[in-house]
């Protein structure tokens, strides 16, 4: 448990949660090993959580950008983590190569967690903002690399005359 508990403190998800946090987290995750061969996600296969690689070595098959023979994923990742907060499904499909030792992170168990401890809920939320706005900042910057119209400075901001 400790080791799972670990894993989750480093993603960047989970950073600023308190250590009983990630433990409470760590309680409803369900422990789902793989053996070589096996799918660990499919995409797009209805996602209920995301999956946290613990041990063992998986490759992604398919999904954006994907090229023969695949992407290594390593241990420690989490897959499908959009999953654990809304109703989506898996972008892409990855294959255990080895046994591998995961945890499963439902979707229900943590807004259950999240409407015991509402400040779960609000580090998360604040974690995956900041981090899509990062990937939003590196999209302008790669338009304006290609030359590409800034479409949202030209956009009229909501409650402002246009």
């Amino acid at each position: 448990m400790e080791l799972f508990a670990g894993k989750l403190a480093v993603l960047p998800l989970f950073r600023g949660l308190s250590p009983l946090q990630i433990a409470a987290i760590s309680r409803c995750a369900e422990p789902v090993p793989y053996n070589p061969g096996a799918f660990i996600i499919e995409e797009n296969a209805t996602a209920d959580g995301a999956i946290l690689i613990v041990s063992g070595k998986a490759i992604r098959v398919s999904g954006p950008g994907v090229s023969p023979p695949g992407e290594t994923v390593q241990e420690g990742s989490l897959l499908g983590e959009t999953a654990m907060l809304i109703e989506t499904g898996y972008g892409s499909t990855i294959v255990a190569r080895s046994p591998v030792a995961s945890v499963h992170i439902a979707r229900d168990a943590l807004l259950a967690l999240m409407l015991e401890d509402p400040s779960i809920a609000e580090i998360l939320m604040g974690n995956l903002s900041a981090r899509l706005r990062l990937i939003a900042d590196e999209l302008r910057r790669v338009d304006e690399l290609l030359g590409c119209p800034n479409v949202a400075a030209d956009a009229p901001q909501p409650g402002l005359a246009a």
